[in-house]
Formats: C-alpha cells, sequence, structure tokens
C-alpha cells in the first residue's frame, strides 16, 4: 500500500522549499545605491552564473557594477540553497521509493483527495494526487533531475547577487509540474499545465537586465499561449462530451461517445477527433513541436541550469505526458493519431537538419531536444504509448546530461559558447569531456546505452504501425537518426578533439568544475546508461501488464507493440537502419571535422542557399515577424496613435482641456488693466441694460 503521506510530501516539498528561498530572497539585499542600480541594468550578461559580475574580458565590467549586497546575503543565499536543494533531494529519494512501490512492487494505483475546489451544477473539481506507474515515472524523471540541477546551480550560480531567487524559481518550476504529472482531472493538469508556463518565462528572463533574456521570455510565454488556447478549449469540448474533467468518468464513458458529432466552423465533425487534436495543440506549444517551436532555441538565453531543467527533462515533456495520460481519448481517434505522428516525425527531421549548422553549444542541444521530442510523438501517434514514455524517460538523464556539460564547457571557457571557438578541451577537461561522450553515445544510440533502446523501439513502431502516415514518419526518425549523430559528434569534436581554435589565455586558464558540478553530471552518465536494459522490457511490455498496471491504454486493435517484436512484421533492415545510421553520421562528422576539416566551409560557400536556410532555421523566424509581429505592430501603433491619440484623447479629455485653454486664453484678453477700458465695458453694460428695458421690458 503507498502512503499518502509519501505521495503528499513529494509534491508538496518543492512548494515549501520555493516559499522559504522567495522569503530569503527579499532578505538577501538591502537597498542599492541610485548609481548601483543604473550601471548595474547597463551591464550585458552573457550566459553565466555570474549575473551581476560580467568580469570576463569581453565585456569589461567590474564588481562595483552589481548592487551592493547586504553582509548577511552570502549567508542567506547559502541558507536557500540548501533549503531548496535538500528538499528536491529529499523528494527525489521519495520518488525512487514509490516508484519502486507501485511500478516495480506489487502496490496498487491509489488517489488523494487534498481539498474540494469547484462545485457547480454538476461541474466537479477537486485537488486530487493520482498515483499510478506512469505518475511514478514521472515523479521520478521530474525530482531526480531538478534535484541535481538544484545541486548543479550552487556552482554554477554561486556568483550571482540573486541566487535565492533563482533558486526559488527552481523550486516553484518543478512543484508545478508536480502538480501536472499528479494530476487526476483536466483543470487541474492545466493549473500545472500554466505554473510551469508562468515559472519557464521567471527563469528564462531571471537575468531581467538582459534585453536578449526578456525578449526569450516573451516569446515563450506568448507562443505557448497559442497552444494553450488550443488545450483549453479540448478541456471545454471535453467537458461539453462528457459532462466531466475527472479521468475515470472520461475514460469510463469513451465507448459510448465515439460516434458522437459536433458542429464546428459550419462543418460536422466527430466530437473526440476535434478535441483530441485541441488537446494536442497545447502539446505542440509546450513540447515545442513544428509551428509552435520556435521558442525553445531561444530560451537558452536563460542559465544553463534553466535549460537543463525545463527544456531537457519537464516542461517540454508535459505534451508527451498529456497525450499518454489521455490514451483512452487518443486511441478512439484516428485522424488525430495521424495528427500527432505526421507533427512528431515532422519535428524530428526539420530540428535535426537546422542542428547540422548552428554553432552556439547550447542551441546545438536545443534542436537536439526538439527533435528528440518529435520522436516521443511520434511513438505516441502509432498508439506505442509506453516506448514514447519510456524515450522520454531516457532521454531526461542524457539531455540533462549534455546541457549541464555544455554548462561545464561554458564555465571553463569564460562563458565562451562557439563551438567554432573551442578545441582542443579534453586535455584541460577530461571529466567534461568524458561525461558528454556518454552523452552522446546515449542520445546517438550506441548499443546498450538508454538511447538505443527507446529509440530504436520508436523507429521499429513507426515502421509497424497502422496509422495513416507511418511510412513518411518512419523515413524521417531513420534519417534524423543519421543527422542527430552527425550533429552531436560535431560539436564534440569541435568541443574537445583537434588543435584549440581558443583564445590563448581562455584556453590556458580553462579549467574543471568544481565538485558540485561534476558530481550531478557523474549521476546523470550513470542514468544515461543503466536507463536502457535494466529498464526495457519493463517500459516496452504491454499496458495492461504488470508494470503499467492500466495506467497507458492501448485499444484491443492496437496490435503495434506486439507486431513489433514478429520478425515477420519486422524485417532484419529495420531493425539494423538506426545502427546503420549512427555509425554513419559518426564517420562523416569524423571526415568533415577531423580528418578534413575545410570541406564543411566549402560545401557552405558551394550552397550559400541550403547553408543559409539551415542557418537561419528555415525562416520561421522572419516568417512569423511577417506575418504576424509586424501587422500586430502596426495595428497597435494605429490604434495608439489614431485611435487612442486622435479620437479618444483628441475628443476627450485633450479635447476637453484644450478648449478650455483656447476660451480662457481669449477671455483673459480683456483683461487689459487699464480703467478706461473697465469703464467703458460699464458703460456699454449699462447702455445695454436701459436698451433693453425699454424695448423688451416697457412691452410688458
Amino acid at each position: 500500500m503507498v502512503s499518502n503521506n509519501l505521495a503528499t510530501a513529494i509534491v508538496f516539498l518543492p512548494l515549501l522549499g520555493f516559499i522559504i528561498a522567495g522569503i530569503a530572497s527579499l532578505l538577501a539585499h538591502k537597498p542599492a545605491r541610485e548609481a548601483d542600480v543604473l550601471a548595474f541594468g547597463n551591464a550585458d550578461h552573457s550566459d553565466h552564473g555570474h549575473a551581476a559580475h560580467a568580469h570576463h574580458d569581453d565585456h569589461h565590467h567590474d564588481d562595483h557594477h552589481a548592487p551592493e549586497p547586504s553582509p548577511h546575503s552570502a549567508g542567506v543565499s547559502r541558507f536557500a540553497e540548501i533549503v531548496t536543494t535538500g528538499f528536491l533531494g529529499i523528494a527525489c529519494v521519495l520518488s525512487w521509493v514509490l516508484f519502486a512501490q507501485v511500478a516495480l512492487g506489487s502496490a496498487q494505483p491509489i488517489r488523494i483527495t487534498l481539498a474540494d475546489w469547484i462545485h457547480v451544477g454538476s461541474f466537479i473539481v477537486d485537488w486530487n494526487i493520482r498515483v499510478d506507474t506512469l505518475t511514478a515515472v514521472m515523479l521520478v524523471v521530474v525530482t531526480t533531475v531538478s534535484g541535481l540541477v538544484h545541486l548543479y546551480s550552487v556552482g554554477y550560480m554561486h556568483e550571482d547577487p540573486a541566487r535565492p531567487r533563482f533558486m526559488a524559481y527552481l523550486s516553484l518550476f518543478t512543484f508545478a509540474m508536480l502538480m501536472l504529472v499528479t494530476a487526476d482531472n483536466l483543470v487541474q493538469m492545466f493549473f500545472g499545465w500554466e505554473g510551469v508556463g508562468l515559472a519557464s518565462y521567471l527563469l528564462i528572463g531571471f537575468w531581467f537586465k538582459k534585453r536578449t533574456a526578456n525578449d526569450a521570455a516573451m516569446k515563450a510565454f506568448i507562443v505557448n499561449r497559442v497552444g494553450d488556447f488550443g488545450f483549453a478549449l479540448g478541456i471545454f469540448l471535453v467537458f461539453w462530451v462528457f459532462g466531466a474533467v475527472s479521468f475515470d468518468p472520461i475514460f469510463a464513458a469513451v465507448p459510448g461517445k465515439a460516434k458522437e458529432v459536433v458542429t464546428f466552423l459550419g462543418f460536422q465533425i466527430n466530437a473526440l477527433e476535434l478535441a483530441c487534436v485541441l488537446l494536442f495543440m497545447g502539446a505542440m506549444g509546450k513540447s515545442a513541436q513544428f509551428l509552435l517551436h520556435t521558442w525553445l532555441p531561444d530560451a537558452m538565453e536563460g542559465p544553463t541550469p534553466v535549460s537543463a531543467l525545463i527544456h531537457a527533462a519537464t516542461m517540454v515533456t508535459a505534451g508527451v505526458f498529456m497525450v499518454a495520460r489521455l490514451s483512452p481519448l487518443f486511441e478512439a481517434t484516428h485522424f488525430a493519431m495521424s495528427v500527432v505522428l505526421i507533427f512528431g516525425a515532422t519535428t524530428a527531421i526539420f530540428a535535426a537538419t537546422v542542428g547540422l549548422v548552428q554553432n552556439d553549444i547550447k542551441r546545438v542541444i536545443a534542436y537536439s531536444t526538439c527533435s528528440q521530442l518529435g520522436y516521443m510523438f511520434v511513438a505516441l501517434g502509432a498508439g506505442v504509448y509506453s516506448a514514447g514514455i519510456y524515450h522520454l524517460f531516457t532521454h531526461a538523464f542524457f539531455k540533462a546530461l549534455l546541457f549541464l556539460g555544455a554548462g561545464s564547457v561554458i564555465h571553463a571557457m569564460h562563458h565562451e559558447q562557439d563551438i567554432r571557438k573551442m578545441g582542443g578541451l579534453i586535455k584541460v577537461i577530461p571529466f567534461t569531456a568524458a561525461m558528454m561522450f556518454i552523452g552522446n553515445i546515449a542520445l546517438t544510440g550506441f548499443p546498450f546505452t538508454a538511447g538505443y533502446f527507446s529509440k530504436d523501439a520508436i523507429i521499429e513502431a513507426a515502421y509497424v504501425a497502422h496509422t495513416p502516415g507511418h511510412t513518411y514518419a518512419f523515413l524521417c526518425v531513420v534519417l534524423a537518426a543519421g543527422l542527430t549523430s552527425f550533429y552531436s559528434w560535431r560539436l564534440y569534436f569541435l568541443t574537445f578533439l583537434g588543435e584549440t581554435r581558443a583564445d590563448k589565455h581562455t584556453f590556458e586558464h580553462a579549467h574543471e568544475s568544481p565538485l558540485v558540478m561534476l558530481v550531478p553530471l557523474a549521476v546523470l552518465a550513470a542514468g544515461a546508461v543503466l536507463a536502457g536494459y535494466p529498464l526495457a522490457h519493463a517500459f516496452l511490455s504491454d499496458a495492461t501488464g504488470v508494470f503499467w498496471k492500466g495506467s497507458i491504454f492501448t485499444g484491443p486493435e492496437n496490435h503495434v507493440l506486439h507486431d513489433m517484436h514478429d520478425p515477420n512484421k519486422l524485417p532484419r533492415w529495420v531493425v539494423w537502419s538506426p545502427f546503420v545510421m549512427m555509425v554513419g553520421g559518426f564517420v562523416l562528422a569524423y571526415l568533415f571535422y577531423l580528418k578534413w576539416p575545410q570541406i564543411p566551409g566549402q560545401l557552405a560557400e558551394r550552397h550559400p542557399a541550403i547553408y543559409r536556410f539551415l542557418l537561419n532555421k528555415w525562416y520561421f523566424d522572419e516568417l512569423y515577424d511577417l506575418l504576424f509581429v509586424r501587422p500586430a505592430r502596426w495595428l497597435g501603433t494605429f490604434l495608439w496613435k489614431k485611435g487612442d491619440g486622435a479620437v479618444i484623447d483628441g475628443f476627450g479629455p485633450d479635447g476637453v482641456s484644450s478648449l478650455a485653454l483656447r476660451v480662457t486664453g481669449r477671455v483673459v484678453k480683456l483683461q487689459t488693466g487699464y480703467v478706461y477700458h473697465y469703464a467703458l465695458a460699464m458703460l456699454l453694460g449699462v447702455a445695454g441694460f436701459v436698451t433693453w428695458y425699454l424695448f423688451a421690458g416697457g412691452a410688458r
């Protein structure tokens, strides 16, 4: 039996850490002098742990540019770090205990009622914690990665005067994500969904004096609102069809509602198909799928720990979790499943092509994340939800490892992020190089690493699936496997091998990160290897088996998981295709960047249009700027200048005040100060009065 207190503690310990660290952040500084604030506001922060100390050569800012910390700020910061990291560590341990009980043990799924929330007619929403295998898997992922990121941040952000605020934001984000994955109804899930959106805005824009960080935070927030609008409409439609928002009543009623239709934009459409497409819109935004992906690479403006937490293991996987949680709904659809499959496949290949030519070490990994999320949705669209969740689980370890490894490289290179200005770093930071090597082989699917089992399963599922578009998806994910191997080894070779291209002073002073940053790398590296073989059979078992315990639903017509193990339906060449693509990408990267390093430049010069197309990310930012940003800015300016300024202000307060000024200005001219002018006015008045009296008064 699972202890109610265990699950409740896991969810609310990060919230408690956020509250304590948030209070500490208010006590960390005394009021800054105006000159200090102005100097701090003009500082150009790079991606590093020194938000107020841009003391590297490129920026020429000294320590006195930061607001003056109080004598107790160091102690308060340390207290906030210990509290938040300690609480996350406890939550992580408890999550693994819960995982052992629920997923690997005999404990049955439970529901914990925390409080009543909304009771209006038939609309009933309570605060519940749902604990089943799917929840347990997500709790392990979220708390493990978040706990390690908290620990890593202690070293990475050690010179930032706003450390308590940063640690508080991390814990707030973790709490919102835990509320999302433990939700027992769609409204509670939406609460967590929006909570991680808010926390991501705060974390991406943590260095709020930096213009690009603010822009990236706004972009993430606005793009996600587009997807969230669809998600909200989907929740409304589900309630309209089922009369409930709690999962169990909805799932039980799905067979009886499969044929129901609604009128949408004048067309008769299957209600479940429309609801699932709208819900998937939310997943597209949160999980950075094709067309709503543009925010993810720009979000690298936040500190590196933010990238590892938000964009490797938690928020971006919320969409994958949501589709898996709602598998009974999606299993009853055909068109919606094709939409999920095709968008996932397109995202996988699109992001992989863009990652080929990026030069910022974090952006390469960001596009890799985008591509791997596409893989997860291919698995969901193929009907193999367990494979999608398994890849979510394994990807969390090796992608967080790569992001934190990149942070260690940036720390060693004095905040340099351009891989063209690196090289030969294996000599000076060998441990970081070894950790990123492990992350690379797991990402590219080297045999018996975590990525090998989960990614290969998705490729096989795409081949044997029956969802329309599965052949297109199979070709996309196989090709993306080769591109992933190429850009991953390109990053590794340019960063760690060959002769250094770094500034001599920077290279000579490069050094390994402190132990508090290296320990999380080692733990994640272990996960990148051990999350593979020992758990592969359990994750890829039948959804009604002893592991999933029905937390993931597959319909009776869904035989894809069975067909993946049938040699008559899965040819050997399909099984070997990801390995061949992995080796091919490695060999090509070796030839291009170690054997004949002049080739990439020659290819770029020979095919400039293709190179610029990929370098500019298929011109999506420019296209959206043309279609949406500029018209919105023009409309806003027009309404401001013409509507608000000319019409409302012109005829309103400005018009009234200007009329009063004009009238009084003319009346004032009557006051000349000469007595004979006033005498004349009085005589004219008397004459006028007498005239009126004689003619008008006399007539009466």
